[in-house]
């Protein structure tokens, strides 16, 4: 027998008495809705289901996906609160231990802060967008602190090698007793002038080496390259930790839109149990229809434990990559929407990396350091200097008499001796370190070209997917879900046909989610791998 048709203008009325705010809306979502006796005595028991399922079905439009656009903001929060579906439940099994639930997200003190951290847990914003995390990092990461160090030590390196060299000091002390076993020679030996004999070879001298004109600026050019080189390599390593922070991030709101997507299902699960509840009390299903949608139901909260402990991690990750405590709560701000930017195109990304990737650079630095070393290489065979001033005085130490002071200066010259072995090989060591720097920049150059094209073809990939699921999949699933629950709503079979709707409908909208989230990181790797900041 067909069921007779109720208009929805009749169900409104029947239930304008019962269903007045939102409350009694939520409470007709949970099968609490209480119907009046005006209701009871005008339509069937068939009418009163079809009317009830009608109007669970239009309230439903508040909870089921809806053709409206997603919103763009996404929120992820640490917080312990339960009720907005935007702040993912605690990570934790607070059933079995409260208090250790609690403790995991107390904040850290010193009592607690392991002794591995020589620095406090830091206290700084705990609400931060993309833009924000990269300063953090680049600020308190320790291994760009480190790099960092490493720079300021190479570069104080260059002033000591420009100094000039140390000067010679040296005391020539030699008046002894007349007849002394300690007197030089026959420095004290009497004579007809000085019959108790006098020391005649006191002096002081004063020696300053010099090196050859240009050698010590091209030696204090070349560490200042080298100084530069480091730099580049640590602002390289600053873009490759940027790429795994801004993977993390988007995982994370991947995560919490995953969420979202996962309690949005238990609420249609929930209304579909309360559609077979209420169709099996008027003998129109089976039990067993209430059960599997139970079971279900079920299944869909159990998917978000493990939801839940990858945006836990990565949160953990997050925090201390930036240098913060792993402990510590943080809430990360995005405009999912906003951040799909227009990405240029491949040629301009390859021509974009080959003349400002910080890689290209560092090693750029690397081969005119190499070629200054030889151009230092070849100066060895030119000799050094060393300038002697030295002054001399007839006057012993233990001589009453005073002598006149004689003066002496010395010029010597360092030359290269056993047929150039040194020099030669040195020349050859630092030709051979062109070579390989040389080398070693077109790989790098290739390498990062390489990197750029795999980068973009993935880019291009998580793109195609992305808007693959958001035009055609999600849309055909949401309307198959909503088919479904008509039929099965006016006393239709295929029950089982409703479930699978529900489940691929949830399947896809999950895939969406972390589709966007391949996109954003393939987009963010990819102006990472081209040497720019993904913002």
């Amino acid at each position: 027998m067909q069921t007779p048709y109720i208009s929805r203008e009749t169900c409104i009325w029947g239930y304008k008495n019962s269903i007045s705010t939102d409350l009694e809306a939520a409470d007709l979502i949970h099968g609490h809705i209480k119907t009046s006796t005006f209701v009871d005595a005008k339509l069937t028991p068939k009418s009163r289901v079809a009317c009830a399922v009608a109007s669970l079905f239009f309230v439903s439009s508040v909870f089921a996906q809806t053709n409206a656009p997603i919103p763009a903001s996404v929120t992820v929060q640490t917080n312990e609160s339960k009720d907005a579906l935007s702040a993912p439940p605690v990570v934790s099994n607070e059933t079995a231990n409260p208090a250790n639930a609690a403790s995991l997200f107390a904040p850290v003190t010193k009592s607690d802060t392991p002794k591995i951290y020589t620095k406090g847990a830091p206290s700084g914003p705990t609400d931060m967008d993309l833009r924000q995390l990269w300063t953090e990092l680049k600020l308190n990461n320790p291994q760009l602190s480190s790099l960092r160090e490493s720079y300021l030590s190479a570069k104080a390196t260059v002033p000591q090698i420009n100094a000039p060299a140390n000067p010679q000091v040296g005391l020539v002390w030699s008046g002894m007793p007349a007849n002394s076993p300690l007197g030089l020679g026959g420095a004290n030996a009497p004579s007809p002038q000085y019959p108790n004999g006098i020391s005649s070879n006191n002096a002081i001298s004063i020696a300053q080496p010099f090196q050859f004109p240009g050698k010590k600026s091209l030696a204090s050019d070349i560490a200042n390259t080298n100084a530069e080189a480091l730099l580049a390599q640590s602002e390289s390593t600053y873009l490759q930790l940027g790429a795994q922070l801004s993977t993390l991030y988007y995982s994370a709101l991947a995560a919490q839109k995953q969420l979202q997507v996962l309690k949005e299902s238990v609420l249609r699960l929930e209304m579909i149990k309360n559609v077979a509840k209420a169709r099996y009390a008027n003998n129109a299903a089976a039990y067993v229809e209430y059960l599997n949608a139970q079971v279900a139901q079920s299944a869909a909260q159990a998917d978000q434990f493990n939801v839940e402990r990858q945006l836990s991690v990565a949160l953990n990750n997050i925090n201390t990559l930036v240098g913060r405590h792993s402990r510590e709560k943080l809430v990360l701000r995005g405009d999912v929407r906003r951040a799909m930017n227009s990405v240029p195109t491949l040629i301009e990304l390859e021509d974009y990396a080959e003349t400002s990737h910080p890689s290209l650079k560092s090693s750029a630095l690397q081969l005119e350091a190499a070629r200054k070393g030889v151009d230092l290489a070849k100066k060895a065979y030119l000799p050094d200097f060393q300038v002697i001033g030295s002054s001399f005085t007839p006057r012993g130490p233990f001589s009453a008499n005073n002598g006149a002071m004689f003066y002496q200066f010395e010029l010597d010259l360092i030359i290269p001796l056993y047929f150039f072995t040194k020099e030669k090989y040195g020349v050859e060591q630092a030709q051979r370190n062109q070579a390989a720097a040389e080398a070693g920049n077109i790989s790098n150059r290739q390498q990062i070209v390489l990197a750029v094209n795999s980068a973009y073809a993935t880019y291009e990939q998580a793109k195609s997917q992305a808007q693959f699921l958001k035009e055609r999949q999600v849309p055909q699933a949401d309307a198959a879900y909503k088919v479904g629950l008509t039929q099965y709503s006016n006393n239709g079979q295929g029950f089982n046909d409703l479930l699978t709707a529900q489940t691929q409908l949830r399947n896809l909208e999950v895939q969406l989610a972390q589709a966007e989230s391949n996109l954003l990181q393939a987009q963010a790797v990819l102006l990472v791998t081209s040497g720019k900041e993904p913002f």
